[in-house]
């Protein structure tokens, strides 16, 4: 599950020296949404499968019990410990906000610092300003939409800047690129 991150509005000390860009993880209302539900249909598949298995009802939906253990039963309980083990990687993303991070352009250190939470350690990045030779935008329509800000740097591949989830609107995504290409003095490319 992807997280839905979104830039919040950045954060600039009064000498213009320094640009902080706040980026949100995992945690966030839709996954928890679905990390429940994921987990009650574990639950329940779970149980339907052990009430086929021991003959009683233990839902108080329908009648589990009258299933053939084998196959339906044992199916069941596949699909129940297939649906545990991913709600666990749900709840366990969500727990340790996978994405968040922070966008730091320090002109005075002269240094671009980007992290992110992973799954097991913090993912840090630091790239000479000097490096960097364009603000671009990269937007995708269709089934798979795609708009973020990513950052071209000499010798290297583009550095996404947004978190992955909701498409940011234009609008944000525009005023956000032209913001940083300001303040890094250097060109905006994509739109």
């Amino acid at each position: 599950m992807t997280a839905d991150s979104q830039q919040s509005p950045s954060t600039k000390n009064s000498s213009q020296m320094l640009l902080e860009q706040r980026v949100t993880g995992s945690r966030k209302t839709s996954n928890f949404i679905i990390g429940s539900m994921v987990s009650i249909g574990s639950i329940g598949f779970l149980l339907a499968s052990l009430s086929s298995f021991k003959g009683q009802d233990l839902l108080p939906l329908g009648h589990p019990s009258s299933l053939i253990f084998v196959p339906q039963g044992l199916i069941m309980g596949l699909y129940g410990i297939a649906a545990f083990l991913l709600a666990t990687y749900l709840w366990t993303l969500v727990a340790i906000n996978f994405g968040a991070g922070v966008n730091r352009f320090d002109k005075q250190a002269g240094l671009l610092s980007v992290s992110r939470r992973g799954l097991l350690k913090e993912i840090r990045v630091e790239i000479p300003l000097k490096d960097v030779k364009a603000v671009k935008f990269q937007v995708r329509d269709g089934i798979n939409p795609l708009r973020r800000i990513a950052l071209r740097v000499q010798g290297r591949s583009d550095i996404p800047l947004t978190g992955v989830g909701q498409p940011l609107p234009l609008v944000q995504l525009e005023r956000e690129g032209a913001e940083l290409a300001s303040f890094l003095e250097v060109n905006l490319e994509g739109l």
